[in-house]
């Protein structure tokens, strides 16, 4: 039976993770009390102990988990910005051309960001198959649900006497120094970071990246975007749907839930909108990292997923 230790279960993330696995019959959960959950000495015990370990922490506590595992067999899962651009790194994204066999084979895997998953599935294979140049100059707009910002965000957006300027979408993220945006820059091999502009709005859980494009700044046409999605998500946990619009709409929230991705191709001959739709919580957080433990055990990668 493989162990499994999560460090850092209390926050959104390690919650979800250790509620999605608590049932699972090929896994055995290694936990520590709530006193001695922050306790260095215990945290590497348990680390060490374990085959699989999650991170769900800030950045500079997962990189100290990191330095407390003293074994080459601890395969670790950091869901931190910490290590998404680092080489030495699997970036566990295993739609993208040769990162499932990466993952599959790496101890070391940096699970990718919400609004970074939803632009990398976009704009990863158009590059990849020069229908967009790699110093194009882009524009992303990220819709996600109040849980993507954490505890503290899901108490103020649920508490009983809400501030008004939560019930409209807020953008963040204006000073246009994201923390997604070196690992979307380096992971979609585009020249230059994109004009970035994350809204939280108020619902739970759901993510829609939208990035627009002209005609113009394409090599093909848009249909030749459809076709290189059509051939290149045909394994793994994103799907590309013609037509996926509702009546003329598209929900943030379509995805909620779930731990799959919709990408689709919006527009006409001149104006181009490509869409991801996913929950923040699954393909863009929990459910990823399940997705990528999953593939290091060897075992069908949906397991234990809501697709």
């Amino acid at each position: 039976m493989t162990k499994v230790f999560i460090d850092g279960s209390a926050g959104t993330t390690g919650l979800r993770i250790h509620e999605r696995l608590a049932n699972r019959k090929d896994i055995e959960l290694l936990l520590l009390s709530e006193e001695r959950r922050k306790e260095t000495e215990a945290r590497r015990e348990m680390l060490n102990m374990a085959d699989i370990a999650f991170l769900c922490l800030p950045d500079a506590a997962a990189i100290e988990a990191v330095s407390l595992v003293e074994n080459s067999s601890t395969a670790i899962i950091d869901t931190s910005t910490a290590h998404r651009t680092n080489d030495a790194w699997a970036y566990g994204f295993p739609e993208l051309s040769g990162a499932y066999e990466k993952i599959k084979n790496s101890k070391r895997i940096a699970n990718p960001g919400c609004h970074a998953s939803g632009v990398v599935a976009l704009v990863a294979p158009l590059i990849e198959k020069g229908i967009l140049n790699k110093d194009a100059h882009l524009s992303a707009f990220s819709l996600t649900g109040y849980s993507g910002g954490g505890k503290k965000m899901i108490a103020e957006y649920e508490d009983t006497e809400l501030d008004m300027l939560l019930n409209a979408p807020r953008m963040y993220g204006i000073s246009q120094k994201h923390k997604h945006l070196p690992e979307i820059t380096k992971i979609c091999g585009i020249s230059y970071a994109p004009v970035f502009c994350p809204i939280v709005a108020p619902y739970y859980s759901g993510m829609e990246v939208s990035i627009p494009i002209h005609a113009s700044e394409i090599n093909g046409s848009i249909e030749d975007i459809k076709n290189v999605y059509r051939d290149y998500y045909i394994k793994g946990l994103v799907k590309f749907e013609e037509n996926a619009d509702e009546e003329g709409f598209m929900s943030a929230c379509a995805y909620e839930d779930r731990d799959d991705m919709q990408i689709t191709v919006c527009g006409n001959d001149e104006r181009i909108v490509l869409v991801s739709r996913f929950d923040n919580l699954g393909k863009g957080a929990s459910g990823a990292a399940i997705q990528n433990m999953n593939i290091l055990l060897g075992v069908d990668e949906t397991t234990g997923l809501n697709v």
